[in-house]
């Protein structure tokens, strides 16, 4: 049977999720059409985008580079917007059928939430949208008939484990970490690491925030908060474990004992594909996994005392209200002065617990609500650095 192609926004298509997800819609040209691409401040890599995927509409996020892209696009018959009130007016354009958000960072906040009120089927690499609003944007979800496919390799695996068993009560969702580069050390190693040591990332290819994340472990209490909201399991059922092969991508125990898991290469192509293409599974070109290739699969507790942010994301998801929100925004500012030489690896989780220690918000009940929590931390911790 003729299946209609698939018309998609990809918010952040110049990024390392975004780049891939145009490298998955490409093989598959009966399947989809690309409808918007957006990007904050990569004119370039955007106007290449566009000119070989040839969307409806472009838009670029930095207003001193709508006219840079607009000039370059003039004769492509292509829409081009500009500035962070287009970016979330253009997913509620009636040609889209489905978001990919990529965006990293509580800048996917608004934007996703206008999709899902606009109806439009959601594929999510952008954590931090449920990290920081996960009550309203699960509810709301829910309200539109909307559905939300992880995009994450570790929400991927617990999905596709879910499938034919949504009617089974599950024991635990079991995720797992690769450890970073840093696993194994203790603090007092760690006590002076540089940025380059922390984004030399054993397994995966990211970009520079999440892989530093990934260095704190950051990245996985995020996932936990967001497997919460996605699979509406309580906190106490999330577990975390250290895998360094990165090939069991997560696990799902059910109430019988039977534990299933998903497997493959450290490559995100496949579950951004899984995401877009649900419930089909098309053939593909990916590198396949070859057990030979890896005779020992290896587990191991996390180390919550050398990777305290772990611990302050399952302190912040018990807390509820706004404090998940105050936990992202500090994190996101802490990255970033690291990034820039301005703070220690240690300094991360310092800044974090005392912004958890210090907040005094009531719990937000909207986006605008979300987003000035997020502010106000912001500006409080940037004077103090």
């Amino acid at each position: 049977m003729e299946r209609k192609r698939r018309q998609i926004a990809i918010l952040g298509s110049t990024g390392s999720i975004g780049t891939q997800a145009l490298e998955v819609v490409s093989l598959f040209p009966d399947l989809f059409q690309v409808e918007v691409l957006t990007a904050q401040s990569n004119a370039d890599l955007l106007i290449q985008q566009a000119k070989k995927f040839r969307p409806n509409a472009v838009v670029i996020g930095r207003d001193d580079l709508y006219t840079y892209v607009k000039e370059a696009l003039w004769d492509e018959d292509i829409k081009v917007f500009g500035g962070v009130d287009a970016l979330n007016e253009v997913v509620e354009m009636p040609g889209v059928d489905m978001v990919l958000s990529a965006i990293v960072g509580v800048a996917g906040l608004a934007p996703v939430y206008r999709a899902i009120e606009a109806q439009k089927q959601i594929a999510l690499a952008n954590k931090e949208t449920l990290v920081v609003a996960g009550e309203l944007m699960t509810r709301t979800a829910y309200e539109q008939g909307v559905n939300i496919y992880p995009v994450d390799s570790e929400h991927s695996a617990i999905f596709q484990s879910l499938a034919g068993e949504f009617q089974n009560p599950i024991s635990r969702l079991i995720i797992t970490a690769s450890g970073g580069p840093f696993r194994g050390k203790k603090r007092e190693e760690l006590l002076h690491v540089t940025k380059e040591q922390a984004l030399r990332h054993p397994n995966w290819s990211m970009g520079s925030k999440i892989t530093i994340d990934s260095a704190t472990l950051m990245n996985k209490g995020l996932e936990v908060i967001e497997a919460k909201w996605l699979f509406s399991v309580p906190l106490e059922k999330i577990e975390v474990v250290v895998h360094p092969q990165s090939i069991v991508h997560s696990l799902v125990e059910f109430e019988d004992g039977s534990v299933k898991a998903q497997l493959g290469l450290p490559d995100m192509k496949l579950p951004i594909q899984y995401a877009l293409t649900y419930p089909m599974r098309c053939r593909n070109n990916f590198p396949r996994l070859h057990f030979s290739d890896y005779p020992n699969l290896t587990f191991e507790q996390p180390d919550y005392e050398t990777f305290p942010c772990l611990r302050l994301a399952y302190e912040a998801s018990r807390a509820g209200g706004c404090m998940p929100c105050v936990l992202n925004a500090a994190n996101e500012v802490a990255v970033a002065a690291f990034l820039q030489d301005k703070i220690g690896f240690y300094d991360i989780p310092k800044i974090i617990e005392k912004a958890l220690q210090t907040a005094n918000f009531s719990a937000p009940s909207s986006v605008e609500e979300y987003l000035q929590i997020d502010q106000e931390i912001r500006n409080t911790i940037k004077t103090n650095i």
